[in-house]
């Protein structure tokens, strides 16, 4: 049980869909060699989705917190809403680009992980620059691990009561992490796990 993992929209009219900040500390604008002016956010229908409520139930997407329905849209609205949270964050100095971004992992934790031992949300995505007019890559691919500690248990419920759900923490992580990945790659690393991340 305690290896248990499981875990294209412009920006001006993507951002109205941005969840609220919950008691996040504000970030001081950083500068980056590009300026981004939308995101384009895809999870492809190839991924698969588990349902299944065990400690680890395979698959790429297992996303419960919302209500039953069409997970690949849910995941993609988290994550659009991540990517622009930590965009704002940063001041482009460079040539406009659109960030891109292709989600092939996204495991929160499934109710029996979340209620017990907690686990590892396990975030993976694709993200590379092109050209806001004519789409061609402006940049080579980049595979980003994002990786972090899912809560469980107590300290699950602690968090939920003080507002910071899985989504909500999830999303701040993930705008931290493209936020670093904008100004500063060459020095990011995904949270070392154990056996938790490697599992995964």
């Amino acid at each position: 049980m305690a290896l248990s993992g499981c875990g294209g929209a412009p920006m001006e009219t993507a951002t109205r869909n941005a969840p609220a900040d919950f008691a996040t500390p504000q970030v001081a604008r950083t500068a980056a060699s590009v300026k981004v002016t939308s995101v384009k956010v895809s999870v492809p229908r190839t991924l698969e989705v588990s349902e299944a409520n065990r400690f680890y139930p395979g698959g790429d997407i297992v996303w419960r917190e919302d209500p039953p329905g069409d997970r690949h849209a849910q995941v993609q609205a988290i994550v659009e809403a991540a990517m622009l949270k930590g965009v704002r964050a940063v001041e482009g100095e460079g040539r406009p680009v659109v960030l891109d971004i292709e989600v092939t992992r996204f495991h929160a934790l499934t109710e029996k992980t979340r209620n017990t031992v907690g686990g590892v949300h396990a975030l993976q995505f694709i993200m590379q620059y092109r050209d806001p007019e004519t789409g061609v890559a402006l940049s080579a691919p980049r595979v980003v691990k994002a990786d972090f500690k899912g809560f469980g248990g107590k300290a699950a419920k602690a968090a939920e009561r003080a507002g910071q759900t899985q989504k909500v923490r999830i999303t701040d992580h993930l705008a931290g992490v493209i936020r670093q990945q904008l100004t500063d790659p060459a020095h990011y690393q995904a949270e070392r796990l154990g056996l938790m991340s490697a599992f995964d």
